[in-house]
């Protein structure tokens, strides 16, 4: 919870409380259902929690944006993100019923209402939002293919309405194979902790 109070010193008790309670809710959860790996467990703050907010960095969702979290496995990135943005909606989609469940009773666990979750193949979802947003291992050309569908024309942030996603490790290649914008922003200069130093996330806009 330090790192997260490091970084976002302005949140309110009650999205302080909603944070503090993942600790417990994943471990327990874990141990009956494997969402996050076992040995990382006890990084959840730092490797899961404040990865998924290093979205933050490329974009701070307005008021009333449409959030899609494509392949959220137990809730990354979409949970912490619902918590810091409560007057956001978010739709957190994955094709592992297991994991939505988890994902489901979490946010139930923690009060928030601004999320909903269904248990379906990505290319199954057809709702449309302002922004899909991504911690899945697919290479981005293929997350574009499945995503493009669901992007909406209307625009409401600073940026145009598209995917942002979360990646590690030498882009290169994923990105030469994107025609278009691909905007990469480090997270290691936002974030002093060592496990940033390869972590990037990569926006690009649907138009």
């Amino acid at each position: 919870m330090e790192q997260i109070q490091k970084y976002f010193p302005n949140i309110t008790e009650e999205q302080r409380n909603q944070f503090a309670a993942l600790y417990d809710l994943y471990t327990d959860w874990n141990s009956k259902i494997n969402v996050i790996s076992r040995k990382d467990i006890q990084n959840l703050y730092e490797h899961h929690v404040l990865h998924s907010l290093g979205i933050t960095e490329v974009l701070n969702f307005k008021p009333g944006t449409t959030i899609m979290d494509l392949g959220t496995g137990g809730g990354f990135p979409g949970i912490p993100l619902a918590i810091l943005f409560p007057d956001c909606k978010f739709h957190l989609v994955d094709s592992i019923g297991k994991k939505v469940r988890v994902a489901n009773e979490i946010a139930n666990a923690i009060g928030l209402k601004n999320v909903t979750f269904r248990h379906c193949r990505a290319e199954e979802e057809k709702q449309k939002f302002d922004f899909v947003v991504s911690r899945a291992v697919m290479p981005l050309a293929d997350l574009l293919k499945i995503c493009r569908k669901n992007i909406s024309k209307e625009q409401k942030n600073a940026l145009p309405n598209g995917l942002i996603c979360l990646k590690g490790g030498e882009l290169e290649r994923e990105m030469n194979e994107v025609k278009g914008i691909v905007e990469v922003t480090s997270l290691n200069d936002y974030f002093t902790e060592e496990y940033f130093e390869t972590k990037k996330v990569v926006y690009v806009p649907i138009p």
